[in-house]
């Protein structure tokens, strides 16, 4: 038994445990499925103990239901300093660790961040947060763009309650791809360019949320406040203490549709242009609850054409970036088999997959890969996320976008 310890103030009372509590000897104090009614009972179970425990291979459990507990705790508009300082202690710093030696990023751990992050205030805990968050996004990049593309576009593709913080990180690591490899930026500028990405619209992230799972249409008032977001985004990260001027002015020109060759602009404004790019290529990808997403074939037309209906420079770059066929996305092959992307291709049209439904619409034990390159798998057909019914392994699949030496160079 491998036992770690976590904060007590994140059991959640009211609910079923999602597994056992032990004491530091492994003794169970609680089973799994243990109604605790208050913290006073919680408090009488525990004693005078100062630690409780968990199981390790049971902790997935407890850590969704801690990010539960996050999200109630926005829901109740308590303070953003409660809800940064509810921490899973040495839990956390143990997946952290772990992450940071085998190189695999908990993603659900830096969508949680990133949801709280973007809704902290506070200029002394958020810059700090933020910089953490976006150098762990370009040491994954950097280390597997393949895979941290397909872990974003696989969860913005069925996230709806975390749209604002997944689709700030997704905006953010297809821009500095596009940034670094296409357009072949300076790394000040790339920087800069990130983080106005992460925080273009903190200044309406509970809107944006609140929009993604809303039926009806946005109000007068909710048009109004997503017209002023960007000024006022702006006014709220100077007043946290953010002085770089190309971060600020990126996300003040960050939904401006002014058409055009990059070269002309301000280098904001080049920056800007190519987040604006992106944050409509992501939008169009993620679903919401008044409309199923884009495909993304249709997603990527959207940003490499204009507002003249011209090939756009920025938009093409993210075409270049990412493939017409991103990582995580689902794609018919010729043979009839259903697959999902996992690596980028030497050509946009022809990435690597793996095959998860064969020809005749049984389940694959594994996945089986496939080059489509060759005429026999070539890509006949996007398919729609929603429209695949299978629990797959997405560990075993991020395993497949680890780069290889047969990897196209960038």
């Amino acid at each position: 038994m491998n036992l770690i310890p976590i904060n007590i103030d994140s059991i959640v009372v009211g609910q079923p445990l999602p597994c056992a509590l032990r004491d530091e000897n492994g003794v169970l104090l609680a089973g799994k499925g243990y109604l605790v009614n208050n913290r006073l009972e919680l408090q009488v179970m525990l004693g005078r103990r100062e630690n409780v425990y968990i199981d390790f291979d049971q902790s997935d459990n407890f850590r969704r239901a801690y990010v539960n507990r996050l999200n109630n705790l926005v829901l109740e508009d308590r303070a953003i300093g409660q809800i940064a300082d509810m921490q899973m202690s040495a839990y956390g710093a143990k997946r952290a660790a772990q992450a940071e030696f085998s190189g695999d990023p908990d993603w659900l751990d830096l969508q949680t961040q990133a949801h709280g992050i973007l809704r902290d205030t506070n200029g002394d805990t958020f810059l700090p947060r933020l910089e953490r968050l976006q150098t762990a996004l370009e040491r994954y990049t950097l280390r597997n763009p393949d895979g941290t593309l397909f872990a974003l576009i696989n969860l913005a593709a069925g996230e709806i309650r975390h749209y604002s913080a997944t689709h700030a990180m997704l905006v953010c690591v297809v821009c500095s791809v596009a940034a670094r490899d296409v357009l072949k930026w300076p790394d000040d500028q790339i920087k800069s360019m990130c983080s106005a990405a992460l925080t273009m619209n903190i200044g309406m992230t509970d809107l944006h949320d609140r929009l993604n799972i809303q039926i009806e249409p946005p109000t007068p008032e909710q048009v109004k406040r997503i017209e002023t977001h960007a000024p006022r985004s702006v006014d709220m990260l100077q007043q946290m203490g953010v002085t770089d001027d190309l971060w600020l002015e990126a996300v003040l020109n960050h939904r401006a549709q002014v058409p055009g060759p990059l070269a002309k602009r301000t280098p904001g404004k080049r920056l800007a242009r190519l987040i604006q790019r992106v944050d409509m290529f992501a939008a169009r990808l993620s679903p919401r609850a008044s409309r199923p997403p884009d495909s993304p074939a249709a997603a990527m037309q959207s940003c490499y054409f204009d507002e003249n209906r011209q090939i756009d420079e920025a938009g093409a770059a993210l075409i270049k970036a990412v493939g017409i066929y991103s990582p995580g996305t689902y794609v018919r092959l010729n043979t009839q088999e259903i697959a999902v992307v996992v690596k980028r291709g030497l050509n946009t049209t022809m990435p690597k997959v793996a095959v998860l439904i064969n020809r005749h619409g049984m389940v694959t034990g594994e996945p089986m890969l496939r080059e489509t390159s060759q005429t026999e798998y070539r890509i006949v057909a996007s398919v729609p996320h929603r429209d695949i019914k299978i629990n797959h392994n997405l560990d075993r699949l991020l395993a497949l976008t680890k780069p290889s030496a047969s990897d196209r160079p960038w």
